[in-house]
């Protein structure tokens, strides 16, 4: 029943998207022009970065699994996932890769897998906070906004390290938990307190054995490098691409499309973000001064998420033959380990 009330969900919000995109379209004609007369060259290069982006995140959940798998079969792995992720509803390249990695040799075990697919995510997010302070500060925008957008960065990866030294420091992180439950207790914002803790601490305690891995610096340094070698060759990528509709690109408005789009990807929709995807690039574009017109703007997000999405299928392909394994044998494996209550959540 959850699952049909989330797809359901993305189903609508996708909707509404494309028809917002379609109702602001003016004139159809001079969509078909802009896509017409796009300088496709940039198609190239653009994809070659988006390329080495994969490689360096393939490279960084090989550190997070401590070497666990070889790079070429880490890359086909992550690959595969994220193609499912765009043929599949509810997210289930994140279980396909808990799956696809427990049949390497030797296997990389679930849980383990699980947890850096977690720290992924929080290691993406943080990139995507920093990368949102960056436009910002620099974009036309009041002074007020531009210095709170200065300060997220900081704040963001402090409160980052704050949560990995608190993954190994149990005790800690419990007591404060159960303080923060109390306070809210006695505001009479929780019900059950005693439930809801139990709870909550069940939930952290798993969170916290995600960020372990990182609690040597060692290892935060690389996958704080990697991350942002990863995000840097996205933002480069997309920075070129511009050049595609626009006489000038912009890094500020690369940058902040870029984490529109990462934003857009956490919301409920269809497979592929169908909508959404063209609909936060169009509202970032809008505010940094390429939103007119619009159906330049338009035909520029249809090509960004159709290279980013011929990116994901030609390496997703690859990586089905590399792993000897159909769509639909992966497909009902991944069920069979979702009614194995294997889950892994997803948020950007």
């Amino acid at each position: 029943m959850n699952r049909w009330r989330i797809g359901l969900l993305g189903g609508i919000v996708s909707l509404l998207a494309i028809v917002f995109i379609i109702s602001q379209v003016k004139d159809v004609a001079a969509l078909g022009a802009a896509l017409a007369q796009a300088r496709y060259v940039y198609l190239l290069p653009t994809a070659g970065l988006l390329l080495i982006g994969l490689v360096a995140r393939a490279i960084r959940w090989r550190v997070l699994l401590g070497g666990g798998l070889p790079l070429w079969r880490a890359f086909n792995i992550m690959n595969v996932a994220y193609l499912v992720n765009g043929v599949l509803p509810l997210r289930m390249g994140e279980v396909a890769r808990v799956y696809l990695a427990t049949r390497a040799d030797p296997p990389v075990p679930v849980f383990q897998t699980a947890s850096t697919i977690i720290v992924e995510r929080l290691l993406d997010l943080l990139a995507v906070a920093m990368l949102l302070a960056a436009a910002l500060a620099a974009g036309p925008v009041p002074d007020d906004l531009r210095a709170a957008a200065a300060a997220v960065a900081p704040a963001a990866f402090i409160v980052f390290l704050g949560m990995v030294l608190l993954s190994r420091r149990r005790t800690l992180a419990l007591r404060l938990l159960a303080a923060l439950v109390g306070r809210f207790d006695r505001a009479g914002v929780a019900g059950n307190s005693a439930s809801g803790l139990s709870r909550l601490s069940v939930w952290f305690v798993q969170f916290l054995d995600g960020l372990l891995p990182l609690a040597q610096p060692r290892a935060l340094l690389l996958a704080l490098g990697w991350t942002a070698v990863a995000w840097g060759f996205s933002v480069a990528a997309g920075y070129v691409l511009m050049f595609a509709f626009y006489d000038i690109a912009n890094w500020m408005a690369t940058g902040l499309y870029i984490a529109a789009v990462a934003f857009s990807i956490a919301l409920p929709a269809v497979p592929g973000n169908l909508g959404t995807y063209e609909g936060s690039i169009l509202l970032a574009l809008a505010a940094t001064g390429y939103g007119e017109p619009f159906e330049v703007a338009a035909a520029f997000a249809l090509v960004v998420h159709g290279v980013n999405l011929g990116v994901h299928v030609s390496t997703g392909i690859v990586g089905f033959i590399e792993e000897g394994i159909s769509l639909g044998q992966l497909s009902r494996d991944v069920q069979g380990m979702g009614r194995g209550k294997v889950i892994v959540h997803d948020e950007v």
